[in-house]
């Protein structure tokens, strides 16, 4: 068998449909990055421990530098770029956005677009009801700057969950990594 050898796939990326030519080894991450152009998915460590590869895979969280671009043919791929909504010439951010703008939810920003997506996902998912059920459904996504309080505090916000605990002078962190 050919290393080199190209698998023809179809994805629907960021709401359009996309065709690729792949070889087998080649992760989602790459692809999105280094073949389609998006950039805004960061590579973080490469190995599914920092989240900042977090795309949403027909709506659910994915590390997109632990999944294999082969096996994702035929499904939906939303990245950063993906979120925002673009109707005629005007671009309207996702809530997401405006939340993180809003709260200062980032410093350097390079974990940002994961943590947007994974919190789209979390969204989704529903089953955050709590502050505290946002720290835990968020702590696969690591901020090197500790802007863990706004993060939280811009999930909560779309959310509609009370944030006043966050207000109390309370140590923030997320997961366990942290805490």
């Amino acid at each position: 068998m050919d290393p080199h050898q190209q698998h023809p796939i179809r994805l629907r990326l960021n709401g359009q449909d996309r065709e690729f030519d792949v070889e087998s080894w080649v992760t989602l991450l790459d692809l999105l990055r280094e073949r389609a152009g998006l950039t805004g998915t960061k590579k973080g460590c490469d190995h599914g421990q920092c989240g900042a590869c977090t795309v949403l895979l027909d709506g659910r969280r994915v590390n997109a530098c632990l999944t294999l671009a082969v096996m994702q043919d035929g499904h939906e791929v939303t990245t950063i770029e993906g979120l925002a909504r673009n109707e005629g010439d005007r671009g309207e951010l996702h809530p997401l956005q405006q939340a993180f703008i809003a709260c200062d939810a980032f410093q350097c920003g390079y974990c940002t677009p994961g943590q947007i997506c994974s919190a789209a996902g979390l969204i989704a998912e529903g089953q955050a009801k709590t502050i505290a059920d946002v720290r835990e459904l968020m702590s696969g996504n690591l901020c090197r700057c500790g802007a863990y309080p706004q993060i939280v505090r811009a999930v909560a916000q779309v959310l509609e969950l009370d944030a006043s605990a966050l207000d109390e002078g309370k140590p923030l962190t997320t997961g366990s990594v942290l805490a």
